[in-house]
């Protein structure tokens, strides 16, 4: 890989509490800092589309996002996204030929002790350098075709549909 992509959409990785309420902001994205911490060895940029949590992103914004990834002169490009609204922004990028594109979000927020989200960043950058041109989930440890895969709310994690 030569490049890769990111554009960033918000969502729970991106996440900053600032009470014992649960208030919440949407922060500056994490993902550029943990690929440079990791020491990739492969040239990356990062593009903030939108700060959003994903259930209130509208078909407009899954537009903004689709148009993006088909004018993106890379062939990898990674999404972080909000993983509730995941699986229906990947529908609108499967008919995007010759590029893979995998999204990528966290259950926890980077900020926090237990994340998933330094986990879920490098599954889907390894994954992005050895799937077949497509559009994909990497979540839980696990890259899922996006039109074969759903969030279970109640086990926390991402399952193959059936």
């Amino acid at each position: 890989m030569k490049k890769l992509q990111v554009f960033t959409t918000g969502g729970t990785v991106d996440k900053v509490y600032f009470d014992a309420l649960s208030e919440f902001q949407i922060g500056d994205p994490v993902v550029g800092g943990i690929l440079e911490s990791m020491n990739v060895g492969f040239e990356f940029c990062v593009d903030e589309l939108m700060r959003l949590d994903s259930l209130d992103m509208t078909d407009l914004h899954r537009q903004t996002i689709q148009q993006r990834v088909r004018d993106a002169d890379a062939e990898h490009i990674l999404i972080m996204h909000g993983t509730d609204g995941m699986v229906e922004t990947a529908g609108w990028l499967d008919d995007i030929a010759h590029k893979k594109v995998i999204l990528t979000g966290a259950m926890q927020p980077a900020a926090f002790t237990n994340t998933d989200a330094v986990f879920n960043i490098g599954c889907a950058v390894g994954a992005i350098q050895r799937v077949e041109a497509g559009v994909y989930i990497a979540m839980n440890g696990q890259v899922f075709a996006a039109d074969q895969v759903v969030k279970n709310r109640d086990a926390h994690r991402f399952e193959p549909v059936g």
